[in-house]
């Protein structure tokens, strides 16, 4: 797939991969050492692997953090998260952290399941 064929969607993710490959060749045990941890974070536990996706992106989107919401958006599709529960949790996040993580809802997240949801 070339670059020009990527969703903005996609591009932002390829990005990501990209400047994590570098970071990764430039400081290899710090980038494994974060890698395992956040990993083991994410393993099934007492949360499921979806709820603790949906709590990335709630907090993701308080932090207006793009790439992670983005990622975490991806990561709620990946784990079977409804176009529901992606949105009552974006609500939760607006409702915590008001107007900035609402506008990154209504925009940025709804951008990401309208790109990504055809591929689930």
């Amino acid at each position: 797939m070339n670059q020009q064929s990527y969703t903005s969607t996609e591009a932002a993710l390829q990005h990501y991969k990209e400047g994590l490959g570098t970071f990764t060749q430039k400081l290899p045990e710090i980038a494994r050492s974060f890698n395992a941890f956040t990993e083991a974070c994410f393993e099934e536990g007492a949360l499921s692997k979806k709820e603790k996706q949906l709590i990335a992106l709630g907090i993701s989107l308080a932090t207006q953090d793009e790439y992670c919401t983005i990622y975490h958006t991806k990561g709620c599709l990946d784990q079977g998260a409804s176009e529901q529960e992606i949105l009552e949790t974006c609500g939760v996040a607006a409702a915590f952290a008001g107007g900035a993580a609402m506008s990154q809802a209504v925009t940025l997240v709804q951008e990401c399941i309208a790109e990504l949801a055809t591929k689930h």
